[in-house]
């Protein structure tokens, strides 16, 4: 009697056990979904202002559909920080170009570039101009001249035809 009242002791314990864990495991359940939500909601937040943050920024374009256009040894001086003597930059630009691009007919040509390339350089002479060496020689700093030279140049088209600004060298003196 002993063994069967303790056996329905051992069973009845049994039970309350898979009663508590089955309660335990659907009420984290719960938790674990709206965490996974939260962070599914961050995160996509996260995206869009990484995304966002760079509007002018490099866009998708085929290589099939890419054309480049280099600006070669452009000399620069740079903003002196105070109690600093003058810096100089010499930077090679490149400029992608979109051959399907509204504005690639008319200005993209290899022709209309270099008919345009004074143009083109005075831009970028004035904005790698208004930065400090040390600015640039931060990645941040470089990123930021580039997104503002490539709208610069695409409001200079009134168009969009250029997506991307490329630094292919700077040296420092």
């Amino acid at each position: 009697m002993k063994k069967n009242l303790l056996s329905i002791l051992i069973l009845a314990l049994l039970i309350v056990n898979i009663v508590l864990t089955s309660i335990m495991m659907f009420s984290s359940m719960s938790a674990s979904k709206k965490t996974t939500e939260l962070v599914t909601d961050i995160a996509s937040v996260l995206n869009l202002e990484i995304g966002g943050a760079g509007e002018g920024g490099v866009r998708e374009v085929p290589l099939s559909q890419t054309e480049t256009y280099n600006i070669s040894e452009l000399t620069i001086a740079l903003r002196p920080e105070e109690g600093e003597a003058a810096h100089y930059c010499l930077v090679n630009i490149v400029l992608s170009m979109d051959t399907k691009a509204k504005g690639y007919k008319d200005f993209g040509s290899e022709e209309s570039m270099a008919k345009y390339e004074t143009l083109i350089s005075s831009e970028i002479n004035t904005i790698i101009g208004s930065y400090s060496m040390d600015e640039l020689r931060a990645t941040s700093g470089q990123e930021e001249a580039k997104a503002k030279i490539l709208a610069s140049i695409q409001s200079l088209f009134d168009s969009d035809f250029i997506y991307n600004v490329s630094i292919s060298d700077i040296k420092f003196s």
